[in-house]
């Protein structure tokens, strides 16, 4: 009997389906599904003719962050009032226009911030302000308190939930007891706030996705009547999925139903709020805006209750990546991220879709030389056109965005680790120190990476694959067999001369040699006083330029069963080169010595 290594997991131990194809082995297993129905046995799913598959998204809905409410309500710590103010001042900076600020009757918190706004010019002047409140008329009235005085646009959110089990468990109504308590707090806002030229209203029915069509439609449109909705004071109408229940389809089709039957349609925003319990409130909210949505509310980075509100921020950059404006600034996502950690409290996933610290990242060997590759080729279009590069259409790999358009620099897109190959090694190695390595280099370098990673089992840094590649192939032979002393070269084609003092052991030795380059008379020096090397390819580099640069050799030379490389480095090329050639004639000499 084999060990249980995971003792508390229950592997699926029940009959391969009887349909299964021969491909699938999986077996049933223990998990208690039958427990739970679906999307269809709970609501009814309203199917109609869809144009939202075949529709696109060709502009930014408006953006409406609940942070300061929804997100705050979700902390561990709420914000207190500093780090509120600087969440709405990041907010304002990055271009949202509707802000949900707070929930001013459930808290003096709230209510306090709601009166900073009122009594600052913290909010500009074309900055909308959101409060929130539930359909109760004391709260309602707390809440209407809370905005006098504000100049600027404001919209009174009232919400309740609409959905068979909240109204039996929670609420202990039926839908016409329920409707008139919505109805109810809807004459309570209009009573308070009704005129108040500057303030517009906005109804959630709470759990949208889960509530009977025909129900909620209704309540909508005695909504909308009740509040005289037109195009002139529109009212919103938010639709969220308070508990994401099903696939994002499903959503988009509540969505369009609502959006095909509303009464009053131009005089209604029609809005949505995803949630993320299933992981698909960024799908369920692109769908939405497919199927009629024109506002989504939701977190910058998807803070909120249980796993979160929609991810407003990645929505954007969604659409930045396919050529769409999403009319907020995220050009130093990493200040963005830095003011929502302070703020919140928490930390951003590294892989967290755009602003993660990995998420330009590539380990992986074919990544990185797909990457290496089309960065290339970018520069070289970019180049060819005449125009900077951050202007050229992007169509690097594995890349959906430039980087650089978010504020990241390239430093972070390739980094090296035992899954990594010659293309992502070589370009850090260009990138950070300026070595342009020969590509049959690039290959015997990433057998020594793969060795080190393999030993140390962590990430190499750009430092340490330098002195791995000085180690391997710069760092003097010690002892050295061979020492170059000096050389001369005079003259130039069949007049060339060149003089070489070399030293063997104790023995020096001086030779000349007429008619023939440097490098060959190097190696013809060389096999006079016994130590021949056979130079099959180099290749020549200069970094940098005047007396900062430096010029660099890769030397690819016969060894036995084989090749290797050495390289030399010095203030000129040609004594680079000398240097990469005696230094090979030592590392033979040292193979011979063994």
């Amino acid at each position: 009997m084999s060990i249980r290594v995971f003792p508390t997991i229950a592997t699926p131990a029940g009959d391969v389906p009887a349909t299964a194809p021969v491909w699938n082995r999986q077996r049933h297993s223990q998990m208690p599904s039958h427990r739970y129905r679906t999307v269809y046995d709970r609501v009814d799913v309203p199917f109609t003719h869809r144009d939202w598959p075949n529709a696109r998204l060709a502009h930014a809905p408006l953006w409406v962050p609940v942070d300061l409410r929804d997100g705050n309500q979700a902390l561990a710590e709420p914000m207190d009032p500093a780090r509120k103010r600087r969440f709405f001042e990041l907010m304002v900076a990055m271009g949202y226009k509707e802000i949900e600020v707070g929930y001013p009757s459930a808290s003096q918190t709230d209510f306090d911030f709601v009166r900073l706004i009122a009594d600052t010019d913290i909010a500009p002047a074309d900055v909308a302000i959101v409060v929130f409140t539930p359909a109760r008329r004391d709260l309602i009235e707390r809440t209407v308190e809370s905005v006098r005085g504000i100049r600027n646009d404001v919209v009174v959110h009232m919400y309740t939930a609409t959905a068979p089990t909240w109204r039996n468990m929670v609420l202990g109504k039926d839908r016409d007891e329920l409707r008139e308590l919505i109805l109810a707090g809807g004459r309570d806002v209009l009573a308070f706030a009704g005129d108040m030229p500057n303030v517009r209203f906005q109804f959630s029915p709470e759990v949208f996705n889960l509530t009977e069509p025909d129900f909620v439609l209704d309540i909508c449109d005695r909504m909308t009547a009740l509040w005289e909705a037109t195009p002139q004071r529109p009212v919103v109408l938010n639709l969220p999925a308070t508990v994401e229940v099903a696939t994002p389809n499903v959503y988009a089709d509540q969505i369009e139903y609502m959006h095909r039957n509303l009464a009053r349609r131009e005089g209604v925003i029609l809005s949505v709020h995803p949630h993320n319990d299933r992981g698909t409130g960024i799908a369920c909210a692109e769908l939405a805006l497919l199927a009629g949505a024109q506002r989504v509310e939701g977190c910058v980075f998807g803070n909120g209750e249980r796993t979160g509100n929609v991810d407003i921020a990645t929505l954007a950059l969604n659409l930045h990546a396919q050529g769409v404006d999403p009319m907020i600034d995220f050009s130093d996502i990493d200040e963005i991220r830095r003011t929502v950690e302070y703020c919140t409290r928490m930390s951003v996933h590294e892989r967290h879709p755009y602003v993660g610290d990995l998420v330009h990242t590539a380990f992986s060997g074919t990544h990185q030389d797909a990457i290496k590759k089309g960065m290339a080729e970018h520069r070289a279009r970019a180049n060819a056109a005449g125009i900077p590069e951050r202007e050229l259409e992007w169509q690097v790999p594995y890349l959906p965005i430039d980087p650089a358009d978010i504020g990241r620099s390239y430093d972070a897109v390739i980094r090296v680790n035992s899954q990594s190959g010659k293309g992502g090694i070589a370009y850090l190695l260009l990138t950070e120190y300026g070595l342009d390595l020969p590509r049959r280099l690039q290959i015997d370098f990433a057998r020594q990476v793969q060795a080190h990673t393999d030993d140390t089992g962590r990430e190499v840094t750009a430092a340490e694959l330098y002195d791995l590649f000085e180690a391997s192939y710069l760092d003097a032979i010690d002892p050295s067999p061979v020492g170059l002393k000096q050389w001369r070269t005079r003259g130039d084609g069949p007049d060339t001369s060149t003089e070489f003092i070399l030293t063997a052991g104790d023995v020096t030795h001086r030779t000349e040699h007429r008619g023939t380059g440097p490098v060959e008379a190097l190696t013809e020096a060389l096999a006079r006083i016994g130590h021949r090397v056979e130079v099959l390819n180099l290749t020549q580099q200069s970094i940098g330029s005047g007396n900062d640069g430096t010029a660099i050799t890769y030397l690819e030379y016969r060894a036995d069963g084989g090749t290797e490389w050495s390289c030399g480095r010095s203030a000129s090329v040609l004594e680079a080169t000398f240097a990469a050639v005696v230094r090979a004639v030592n590392i033979l000499e040292r193979g011979r010595m063994k």
